[in-house]
């Protein structure tokens, strides 16, 4: 596998069609994203900042982009273990604040709740967690904490189909 990975984007501005930045309460904040091979992606603006609510904003794709890495880089290294993970959900949430004049992202935790299979190791299933962070890419390109505060528990296979 090479060693390089380049991701091409292109962002448009939808929201011109609604008005010029004739003024900062006036203008659009609507955007789209296209990346070849997949369908648009259309965002806004944070509402905060005058978006539409409805819509993806870059502060939601932040937390998304290090909680699907995470749960990807986890179930990667489950697999390659043996655990066999029968659920995976996440409830991220992503802090900004004002620190040293700048808004930024102050720290993100990750809620993992995981499901194995019993007869699995569920301790070394626990472990992998804090593997997964380091190995996340997204996780290993950000300046702030990610935090993890995983549960997992087992069950038998038998349970999981009643």
């Amino acid at each position: 596998m090479s060693k390089e990975h380049t991701y091409r984007i292109h962002t448009v501005w939808t929201g011109a069609s609604q008005g010029s930045t004739s003024s900062y309460d006036a203008y659009s904040r609507e955007y789209t994203i296209n990346i070849e091979g997949k369908p648009p992606f259309l965002g806004s603006a944070d509402p905060n900042f005058r978006g539409d609510a409805a819509l993806y904003n870059p502060e939601d794709l932040l937390v998304m982009s290090l909680s699907a890495c995470h749960m990807l880089s986890y179930l990667a290294l489950c697999a390659r273990a043996a655990i066999r993970v029968i659920s995976y959900s996440d409830k991220a949430t992503g802090k900004m604040t004002q620190k040293d004049g700048k808004i930024r992202f102050t720290e993100v935790i990750l809620r993992p709740e995981v499901t194995i299979e019993a007869g699995n190791d569920l301790e070394k299933a626990r472990s992998l967690h804090d593997n997964a962070h380091h190995v996340c890419y997204i996780a290993n390109s950000v300046n702030f904490p990610v935090l993890n505060e995983a549960t997992v528990i087992e069950v038998n296979a038998s349970e999981v189909n009643n």
